[in-house]
């Protein structure tokens, strides 16, 4: 899916980056960081890209990743 084209495309640009695999996590811990994702995404939908805790991109947009890290 489109979670793990934005993982791979990470990865070939070499940036460090942490994820979370929302669906796997217990449903506490996955009320939490919803509330995270919907700060910056209010759908709440994936892949939701955080850039510098500042900047956000929702779902697959190559360019824009590239972009918005300078590569």
């Amino acid at each position: 899916g489109w979670c793990r084209k934005t993982k791979k495309l990470l990865n070939n640009l070499g940036v460090e980056y942490y994820y979370t695999d929302v669906d796997l996590l217990k449903e506490n811990e996955r009320d939490e960081v919803m509330k995270i994702v919907r700060r910056h995404n209010s759908r709440g939908s994936f892949p939701t890209l955080v850039i510098d805790d500042n900047k956000c991109i929702v779902g697959y947009e190559e360019d824009e990743i590239k972009r918005e890290l300078g590569k």
